[in-house]
């Protein structure tokens, strides 16, 4: 099979990339109460309101003495939003995805995600410094601007993104509700299990969540970011494999023996190869053979080099040319000795 019909199929290929979510009017409306709700929390935190009263209920409470026959797994569940161990596991699943969609997407859509919610989380932490109830010092007080980094809450907020980017990423409207609903209740669970074991108050986990979804909510801005990395990363990858591997995506023409007005391979954006087969006036104007290539070249030692825009159109047989048809008219007269001539006259 010759090389530019390798590159038919590969033109007929579909492709695996799924279009990203977009941000649609649900989805600004969305962002926008999740973010009224982010704010709603931190003043009731702030102005002492009766959510900063339920925390120390719940403190004193301590369900770890109240249940104790769970805190063994519990103490296992709560990994599920720890940043380095469920970073490790989706990115595996999501390089998974990238090879064999032949891109970054997935991966880069992870790192943005993750990156944005440091960023944000992260600030807020160390901003409004709240201790937490292990820590507290005051009955009754809000714990805040004391040099704490647990609000909101980083497990909670780690959960909703992570877990969620699968969601995010699915190819289908049901994979993407099935896997936000398991996203969801992860999320919930890990929330209610740091409030269980008396590392977080209750106001933290709810921030923690609300903070979570606003970065999955934001994520088609950072989309054209996300996109425009991944150009520059595989063209990196693309130019390296090339000069690693220099004959990996080499068309039919053999090294050194190109004929004159033939243009060597290049590559597209896309990491097509385009092998231009052009004759220069070398062939001549109405001629339909280039320069023969040299003698023993592989698959055709003997034939002339023909241009593909320039082939006969397949016969219902199947063969392309009859095998006759570059061959040159004798012009050679007979001799008078070589028997009749063209008139039946001897």
């Amino acid at each position: 099979m010759r090389t530019d019909d390798k590159l038919d199929q590969m033109e007929e290929r579909p492709t695996d990339r799924v279009q990203p979510p977009q941000m649609t009017r649900t989805r600004l409306w969305l962002f926008g109460g999740t973010l009224a709700v982010y704010i709603a929390i931190v003043v009731a935190v702030l102005v002492s309101s009766w959510l900063v009263t339920f925390d120390w209920q719940v403190m004193f409470f301590r369900p770890y003495k109240q249940w104790p026959e769970i805190h063994a797994f519990l103490d296992y569940f709560v990994v599920l939003g720890q940043r380095g161990p469920t970073a490790v596991a989706v990115a595996a699943w999501l390089g998974w995805r990238c090879w064999r969609q032949r891109n970054l997407h997935p991966l880069l859509v992870l790192g943005a995600s993750l990156l944005l919610l440091n960023i944000t989380v992260g600030a807020a932490k160390l901003g409004m410094g709240r201790l937490g109830p292990h820590y507290a010092t005051t009955v009754g007080a809000t714990e805040m601007w004391l040099g704490g980094d647990i609000f909101p809450s980083g497990h909670t907020a780690n959960a909703v993104v992570t877990w969620g980017v699968l969601a995010y990423l699915a190819t289908t409207p049901l994979r993407r509700r099935t896997l936000s609903v398991i996203a969801a209740l992860g999320a919930l669970g890990v929330g209610m299990t740091t409030v269980y074991l008396g590392t977080h108050w209750v106001s933290d986990v709810l921030l923690g969540w609300a903070a979570g979804l606003l970065v999955l909510l934001a994520m088609p801005w950072l989309e054209p970011g996300v996109t425009w990395v991944e150009d520059r990363l595989m063209g990196i990858i693309l130019r390296l494999w090339l000069r690693l591997r220099p004959d990996s995506l080499r068309g039919p023409l053999p090294v050194g023996a190109l004929a004159p007005g033939v243009s060597r391979q290049r590559v597209a954006p896309e990491g097509e190869v385009l092998v231009r087969e052009t004759i220069g006036a070398a062939a001549g104007a109405g001629g339909r053979t280039g320069t023969r290539p040299q003698d023993g070249w592989p698959h055709h030692p003997a034939r002339p080099y023909t241009i593909r825009s320039e082939r006969s159109p397949v016969t219902p047989a199947g063969s392309r040319r009859p095998p006759h048809a570059d061959r040159v008219p004798r012009t050679t007269p007979l001799s008078p000795t070589s028997g009749r001539g063209r008139n039946g006259t001897g």
